[in-house]
Parts: structure tokens; sequence; C-alpha cells
């Protein structure tokens, strides 16, 4: 016969135990504990760890009973996703997910995770991607631009639902796989010379020599941050990009003795009056923060757009107010005729992502006569 529950464990199920003590640092430790019996009939407590999820899911385990709702409910695999794996990846990647998570909480919270079907994934996609509507008074919703947000959060989801079933919390088939994406553009726009011209003489010679060392390394602009004189090895300028790990080494003198182009830039920062252990400095030599580089970045651009106009070259502005400082990668990629070497340069293992997405000029050909 089971003996009633004390009062602080009334709120879990028979043979689950909750044990509370405190520890030599003044904090409150909480355990929790099946309480059972061994190979001769004895009671023991077999430890089920601190969380008490964990410990509903292993209690479930030792009964052969069901789960209990709030330990197989999203919420349960959303906390420990978020705990777990979140903090393994890159920073950049690290916030992106939160707010991505955060989106499918408001929807997927509180279901319980063998609940969730491919119509419910989809439907949630095509939520986010909704047409414009327009309500009986006239008034027009506009549409959600969210496609590729969407697409994101889907594959978010799927790696979530990934690892509840490695975790043990469903058994079912991903209700992700298989619904179809939102079809993806991607960004087409090409920095000509022009602009890139007429955004340079709008910079200071900070943002110059950030925008020539993210065009002539062919490097993201974390990447290009991230830059110091300890990379230069060699006569090489050492690079292990942050989104993939993959490391190059490019060259800064030619093999015929020559200094490329980029080694001219990496002479040009080191001969500044302030020195900087990051190549990518304030005039003062101070390291210059994403949230910096931008706002110079956008002070120029506004600064040329703005000369542009004075100027009466309507088309020139326009093309300028649509430059971004990533599209300086792009840049670079396009303006290379070998596509396996702009593949290296920009450490795509596959050419075929660097043409589809990177290479943004036609390919130049011969006219029929």
């Amino acid at each position: 016969m089971i003996r009633p529950k004390s009062k602080n464990n009334q709120d879990l199920p028979q043979r689950l135990i909750r044990r509370t003590r405190r520890l030599v640092s003044g904090k409150l430790w909480t355990g929790y504990y099946y309480n059972g019996r061994d190979e001769s009939g004895r009671r023991v407590e077999i430890p089920l760890g601190s969380d008490r999820i964990e410990a509903l899911r292993k209690w479930a385990e030792f009964e052969a009973a069901p789960v209990p709702a709030d330990a197989s409910s999203m919420r349960a695999v959303f906390d420990r996703y978020e705990r777990e794996i979140i903090p393994t990846k890159a920073a950049k990647t690290q916030a992106s997910n939160r707010l991505e998570l955060a989106r499918l909480r408001s929807v997927f919270d509180s279901a319980p995770i063998d609940a969730i079907t491919p119509q419910h994934v989809a439907q949630y996609r095509d939520a986010r991607t909704a047409a414009p509507r327009t309500l009986k008074d006239g008034t027009v919703i506009p549409a959600h631009r969210a496609t590729v947000a969407a697409n994101r959060e889907l594959a978010l989801l799927s790696h979530v639902i990934n690892m509840a079933r490695e975790w043990g919390y469903t058994a079912r088939e991903n209700p992700v796989r298989g619904v179809r994406k939102n079809r993806e553009a991607p960004r087409s726009y090409y920095a000509s010379q022009e602009v890139w011209a007429a955004v340079q003489a709008c910079s200071g010679e900070d943002l110059r020599a950030a925008m020539d060392l993210a065009y002539l390394s062919g490097q993201r602009p974390g990447d290009v941050l991230r830059m110091t004189v300890r990379d230069l090895v060699d006569d090489t300028l050492a690079v292990s990009q942050g989104k993939t790990g993959k490391r190059i080494r490019i060259r800064l003198t030619d093999e015929d003795g020559r200094r490329t182009e980029l080694g001219g830039v990496v002479d040009r920062i080191l001969g500044r009056k302030v020195t900087s252990l990051y190549l990518i400095a304030t005039e003062a030599g101070r390291r210059m923060t994403a949230g910096m580089l931008r706002l110079r970045f956008v002070a120029a651009r506004n600064a040329a757009a703005s000369a542009a106009e004075q100027a009466g070259n309507a088309r020139l502005a326009s093309s300028i107010r649509q430059f971004q400082f990533r599209d300086a990668r792009p840049k670079a990629a396009s303006e290379i005729a070998d596509l396996a070497q702009a593949a290296e340069l920009l450490g795509h293992s596959d050419k075929q992502l660097t043409r589809t997405v990177y290479t943004r000029i036609g390919k130049l050909v011969k006219p029929t006569r």
C-alpha cells in the first residue's frame, strides 16, 4: 500500500518524490527521486535529477505510463533547447535563434509535441507570409513580408524537434519534414565601381579601409572586423570564418614578387598614425564594432546619394541607396573570372553556392560577329 503523499510532493504523481536541501553556499537544491524497489524487494529511491520536466519523463518510463502533459509540451522542449543547444552556437546565430524561438513559442509553446502535424507547420508558414487582405470598410491589411524569416523559423523548429527525438520526448516523425518552404529570391544587387567610388569619396579613412579589406579579401563583415595583425602570417592574411569555421590564407604578395592590392591595403592600414591590434580601427585606435561600422557606412552612403541627387543623377542616387556593406563580398565574387577561384576565396566548398548567390553580373561572352 502506498502512503499518502507529503505536502512537499502533492503536486507530483505517485512514486515521484521531491527532496530539498540547503547547500553550504546557502542556496536551496531540489532533486527528484523515483520511489521504487530493488531486486530483493527493498525500497530504494532512484535519483532522477534536478530538472522537474526530465524527472517526469523518467518517472513515466519507470511506470510505463504516458508522459505528463507538462513534460511532453513544446514548452519543455523549447526550454531545454534554449538552455543546452543555443549557447553552443556562434554569437550572431544565438541572437537570431532566440528571436526565431520567440516567434515559434507564440504559436507552439503550449502544444503537445505529438499533436503537431505537417498541416500545423504549413499553416504557421502561411500565416507568416499572408497575402494582403481588404476589410469591409476598405482598410487594406498589408502582406507579411517574412518569407525568408518563416523559412529560418521552420528550419529551427525542425532542429528543435529532431533534438526532442534524440532526448526521448517523442518517437514520431518530424512534422516539419516534407513541408514546402517559401521560395527565396537571392539578393541580386551589384555594387558597380561608380557606386563604390561615390560612397568611398564620402568616407573617412577607417571606413575606406574596411570597404577595401572586405572587397579584396571577399570575407563577411564580422570576419573583417575580427582581423588583427596576428593574422598576418608568412606574407598571407589568415582567416578563420566565424560562420563556417573554414580556414583560408590569402596571399599578400603574388608568386612573381609583386604586392597584391590586398597587400597594399594592409600596408596602408599598418602605416596609420595610431596603431591598433585590429586592422579595422577608428582613427583614435579603438577597435571598430559592427554598430560603429554601420553608422559610418550609412552616413557615407546618405552623403553620396545626396551628392548624386544634387548633381541631377537620380539613377546613381537610387543605386547608392540600395548599397549595403555586405555587398562587398558578392562584388568580389562577381569580379573574379574564375568561378573556382571565387569559391576558394569566399570559403565555399560548393561552387554552385558561389554562382547562385554571390555572382551578380552575367558571364562575359562574345557577340555573334
